[in-house]
């Protein structure tokens, strides 16, 4: 009797030992599993990413919002959003969330919003497509100097047909770039004060034209040989040039209607507005490519993969559902990307926090 307990009592606990064995394992893979598929998750290969709830959410009736076009950090850290809703243009916040300030009443076409200067000496440059007009303030909204339609040119024959889309300014010797995505795809250098110094471009179907330059920024990454990224959206690419416009080579982003380049660090970001298609809407991701300009990571859109050296035609994660229209992005100190987004029922920005 001793016995038959004994024996009993070994093959039950070898049944237990057995069965953890196995079940610890697979409950291992599926726990690896479910934080793979976790939807509040977003983005790839270490480069991923959760929502912060409620970010920047403001009393609509107080500080409301249209279009949120673009934002930048300042060097408090402060966050700066433009918006097209003329009750009030500029909307400044913390990183928390926290609305700290508010200005702007004469931006009925706000789009592109460009940081220069340093420390106390900062401030914006506003592209309006609305007023045809690039507009350099100080971070209180004080209209320092306007850019008129580039008349000089010889290819603009009345200001509504400039409509600039964003600017870029060249640290070194403050130089500004100014790209009309809206216009007539022409891309614009002039100096400091606003004198023009030569254009390229033009919308076209060759390397050095564009369909939508929608957005620019001076690529700095490597110091001794600075470049200039152009948007060129509806041909799903981006375009490096030198800084006085001669063509240089594509960055191809097939499916990624890309809005502008941001720079931070060795990474470019940049929001999607619509993926596929122009005319597809809701269809926006966020999308981030290395120091070798390739894409690493897509949070909100599908996991980037390469064939033969070149990227597959990317789109929307349709099991995500946090972006509408991302229309531009800014990265902080701590990696966490603010989003603001066109056309997304008048909704306010959306901070990610990094988590890997």
């Amino acid at each position: 009797m001793a016995y038959s307990l004994s024996r009993r009592l070994f093959i039950r606990q070898a049944s237990l030992v057995s069965a953890a064995s196995i079940t610890v394992p697979t409950l291992l893979s599926a726990q690896s599993r479910k934080s793979e598929l976790d939807p509040t998750v977003l983005g790839h290969n270490g480069f991923q990413y959760r929502v912060v709830p409620g970010w920047g959410v403001l009393d609509a009736g107080k500080n409301p919002v249209n279009d949120c076009h673009e934002m930048v950090q300042d060097a408090k850290g402060r966050i700066i959003l433009l918006t097209n809703e003329t009750k009030n243009n500029i909307l400044i916040y913390d990183k928390s969330g926290k609305l700290l300030e508010s200005w702007g009443h004469s931006y009925p076409g706000g789009h592109g919003l460009t940081l220069g200067g340093e420390g106390n000496d900062q401030y914006l440059l506003l592209c309006d497509t609305d007023r045809h007009q690039v507009i350099k303030t100080d971070l209180k909204g004080r209209e320092l100097m306007k850019i008129e339609y580039p008349k000089e040119t010889g290819r603009y024959d009345y200001p509504a047909q400039y409509k600039p889309t964003e600017s870029a300014i060249n640290p070194v010797n403050g130089d500004i770039y100014v790209a009309d995505g809206y216009g007539l795809n022409y891309v614009m250098q002039y100096d400091k004060t606003g004198k023009l110094i030569r254009y390229w471009g033009g919308k076209g179907e060759t390397n050095d034209t564009f369909d939508c330059c929608h957005g620019i920024v001076v690529d700095h990454r490597v110091a001794a040989n600075p470049t200039l990224l152009i948007t060129d959206r509806r041909h799903n690419a981006l375009k490096r040039f030198t800084l006085d416009g001669r063509y240089v080579s594509t960055i191809a982003l097939p499916g990624s209607y890309v809005c502008r380049p941001v720079i931070h660090g060795s990474t470019i970001y940049a929001a999607v507005f619509r993926s596929t298609s122009d005319a597809y809407p809701d269809s926006g991701y966020i999308t981030i490519l290395d120091k070798n300009d390739r894409v690493i990571s897509t949070p909100g859109g599908s996991e980037p993969i390469y064939q033969d050296g070149k990227l597959a035609e990317q789109r929307k994660d349709r099991s995500s559902s946090v972006f509408l229209h991302p229309h531009d992005v800014s990265v902080d100190e701590d990696d966490s990307i603010y989003v603001a987004q066109w056309a997304s029922k008048k909704t306010y920005p959306i901070k990610l926090e990094r988590v890997a």
